[in-house]
Formats: structure tokens, C-alpha cells, sequence
């Protein structure tokens, strides 16, 4: 059984800043991909920003400045650090983690439940 938890969503005024982690727990064997993902109200689920066990990073345009992405592979941890926050990143950001578990060497997307970001003022 693999988890994974996101924390560090809130409100936060715009231009303000927020830091969201997601750790992943269970019988890990291996953590190749992780990242973050959001979904606002009506619209579909997007990319954000991902981060490779060999920390290649990749990100969402719409982000590129203000997000950044680091990973504690130790720990089976990621972090999003979001600054100049603006009302339109407002969604609710998913954890994303491509792993293979110690009793299954295939790789499966794993996805957090969650949690939200609100930029308002």
C-alpha cells in the first residue's frame, strides 16, 4: 500500500507565497518521478511542475519563475515552493509520484487527494 499526503495549502493574498510538501509512505521500492498537478473549478486537471530521481525538472509555462520544485529522495519527499502567487494558480494541487513498489517492480502512478490553494485578496 502506497500513500501519498499533501500539506501546506491555504489562502494566501496575491503576490504572497506557499509551500506545499507531499510525502510518500508504504512499501517503496522505488520513487523514478514525482511532482505536482492542479485542477481548478471547471477546467481539466494540468501539469505543473515534475521532478526525476535524477532531478530533471520540468515545468508548467504559466509557472516558470515563481514555482520551484526539490525533492528529498532520502526522505520520499517533494516540495513546491509557489512565490508571486497570482488568483489564477488558485486550484486544488494534486501530488503525483511514479513508483514501483518492493512487492511489484512495475511502475504505477500514484496520486495524493489533494488540497487546495486559494490566492484572493
Amino acid at each position: 500500500q502506497v500513500q501519498l499526503v499533501e500539506s501546506g495549502g491555504g489562502l494566501v493574498q496575491p503576490g504572497g507565497s506557499l509551500r506545499l510538501s507531499c510525502a510518500a509512505s508504504g512499501s517503496i521500492y522505488r520513487i523514478y518521478t514525482m511532482g505536482w498537478y492542479r485542477q481548478a473549478p471547471g477546467k481539466q486537471r494540468e501539469l505543473v511542475a515534475l521532478i526525476t530521481s535524477g532531478i530533471s525538472t520540468n515545468y508548467a509555462d504559466s509557472v516558470k519563475g515563481r514555482f520551484t520544485i526539490s525533492r528529498d529522495n532520502a526522505e520520499n519527499m517533494a516540495h513546491l515552493q509557489m512565490n508571486s502567487l497570482k488568483p489564477e494558480d488558485t486550484a486544488v494541487y494534486y501530488c503525483y509520484a511514479a513508483l514501483a513498489t518492493m512487492t511489484s517492480m512495475t511502475t504505477y502512478n500514484y496520486w495524493g487527494q489533494g488540497t487546495q490553494v486559494t490566492v484572493s485578496s
